[in-house]
């Protein structure tokens, strides 16, 4: 096997895993019952709302979201996709065996355990490099368009208006929601670098910043 199919079956594997143990941090974060961060608060409120498995709301949202693309002459990628497909599925299939713990100091365990692992899975799937998730494509489609906005700025109007809808529709705001702004940043700092792979798509372009690329999907 040469080196370039080597990278190649590295890239996806790590893909996948990522994208895997991303649904998975969500379940935990879900049991703890402690709060959710901005777009889960949203997928849980319409999930409360409509009556439907989170699961689903997360591919039906998804879906919506690579949709805006259209006019923002975005291009998914294979880790797009995937990226739409995978992550509900490995919710709901964590949630359906994940019990959701009664005591305080177990449900912060399980919040505090979906933080990190959000920020490793976080870093795995970015660092494959395979193409942006739905929501970091809608993001950085926007600032394309409109090169007098930042990514800070349009990141965090999104963030803010899919947590006031999810707020208002039933999703859970707590500490997990703080917790999740405050630590997801400097953990896809650290595990970013950690996970990219070396190889002709890393040479052609730098390598994405956590700051910009760490909500994830």
């Amino acid at each position: 096997m040469s080196v370039v199919s080597k990278t190649n079956s590295r890239r996806f594997a790590q893909l996948l895993a990522g994208l895997v143990l991303y649904g998975a941090s969500m379940a935990l974060m879900i049991q703890a019952h402690l709060g959710l961060n901005p777009w889960d608060v949203f997928h849980q409120g319409l999930a409360e709302s409509t009556g439907l498995r989170f699961g689903l709301v997360v591919i039906a949202a998804s879906v919506a979201v690579l949709l805006l693309w259209i006019p923002l002459r975005q291009r998914p990628g294979v880790g797009t996709i995937a990226n739409v497909l995978v992550i509900g599925v490995a919710v709901e299939a964590t949630l359906a065996v994940l019990p959701a713990p009664g005591a305080l100091w177990a449900r912060a365990g399980f919040l505090v355990g979906g933080v990190l692992l959000n920020g490793v899975a976080t870093g795995m799937y970015i660092g494959a490099r395979l193409g942006p998730g739905p929501r970091d494509g809608l993001m950085t489609g926007i600032v394309a368009r409109r090169p007098g906005l930042s990514v800070r700025l349009v990141r965090t109007a999104i963030e803010v208006l899919v947590l006031a809808v999810g707020w208002l529709l039933g999703g859970t705001v707590g500490l997990g929601t703080v917790l999740y702004a405050v630590a997801i940043g400097p953990l896809a700092q650290v595990f970013l670098p950690l996970f990219t792979v070396p190889g002709p798509a890393a040479r052609r372009r730098p390598a994405p910043e956590p700051e910009d690329q760490s909500s994830g999907r």
